[in-house]
């Protein structure tokens, strides 16, 4: 049970790290992105392909795939954003389906529906981190998460974080005071993009293994559920919402009752979670974050009475 429970933790903090990514996107950005999945993907490809292929050692990929889920972050960007709302959805999630079914039609590359297995395991200063001894990789993903939330916590409260606000607020107003609403926009996109690839790799290296048939469309549900229960704006919800959507989904195998609650058992929960959330609580359940810069504006108001 303990050692189920360390498995839980650790895909949790594989996708705390794409909610993070979905969070600058649509939690500060105001965009309804569902594109996760192919970013996603892309990561975990990039390197299951280098290591095992040209033997680069996962540390090496690492940035590669970052950089690489950056790039089509940018791709799908530019045109797509000019578009809003359930528009924005759809086009996004169209990509997501684009590379999953590319994944799966280039044999060549990919190994096509078979995917690529014996990925090797990474290693750190000549120690093998074994992901079956899940300690190591826990220890080692929860400093990327640790260092992504405060990345990210970081550009929140500069400038980018108070220019994506104004766009989220309201568009007009934020480009009549002169914010390049494209330019912000694209970049929460490849920052989003660029963690996601993170995960991927981390998906990688931690099952050794991968096939398209992972990264469909209800990995980007699932990551949109963390952000809207813990709360859009919100970092440290974002981590929250990834454990307790990562608890909920093995939940059967917990109880005992796999054999008894069917496979859609995942899908129906999420559904009914964005439902009641929207109705009963839609800042989420720790709401949206105060920054820094908006305290200090507060007590110099209240300084200067």
């Amino acid at each position: 049970m303990f050692n189920f429970f360390l498995l839980i933790l650790i895909y949790a903090g594989i996708y705390a790290l794409m909610a993070l990514g979905q969070n600058i996107i649509t939690g500060y950005g105001g965009m309804l992105s569902l594109t996760q999945a192919g970013f996603f993907a892309i990561g975990s490809y990039a390197t299951a392909i280098l290591a095992t292929r040209f033997g680069w050692s996962f540390w090496a990929t690492l940035p590669v795939a970052a950089l690489l889920s950056a790039f089509f972050g940018l791709l799908i960007g530019l045109p797509t954003l000019r578009l809003k709302g359930d528009y924005l959805a759809i086009a996004t999630l169209g990509f997501g389906e684009i590379v999953r079914n590319v994944l799966n039609n280039w044999d060549s590359l990919t190994n096509g529906p078979m995917g690529i297995q014996r990925i090797p395991m990474p290693d750190l200063f000549g120690f093998t981190i074994n992901p079956y001894k899940k300690y190591a990789f826990l220890f080692m993903l929860v400093i990327t998460v640790l260092i992504a939330y405060l990345l990210f916590l970081r550009h929140a409260r500069s400038r980018m974080g108070r220019a994506l606000t104004a766009v989220r607020e309201d568009e007009i107003a934020a480009q009549s005071m002169g914010i390049n609403i494209t330019k912000y926009k694209v970049y929460a996109f490849i920052l989003g993009a660029s963690v996601a690839g993170i995960a991927g790799s981390f998906q990688a290296v931690f099952t050794l293994s991968v096939t398209p048939g992972t990264y469909t469309f209800m990995v980007s549900i699932m990551v949109l559920c963390m952000v809207v229960l813990g709360g859009m704006g919100n970092f440290k919800a974002s981590i929250l919402g990834a454990f307790i959507i990562q608890l909920i989904s093995y939940l059967p195998q917990l109880t005992g009752l796999s054999s008894v609650i069917p496979p859609q058992f995942k899908q129906i929960l999420f559904g009914l979670i964005l439902v009641v959330m929207m109705i009963w609580r839609p800042q989420g359940l720790l709401g949206r974050e105060s920054n820094r810069y908006g305290k200090k504006a507060a007590k110099s108001k209240g300084g200067a009475e």
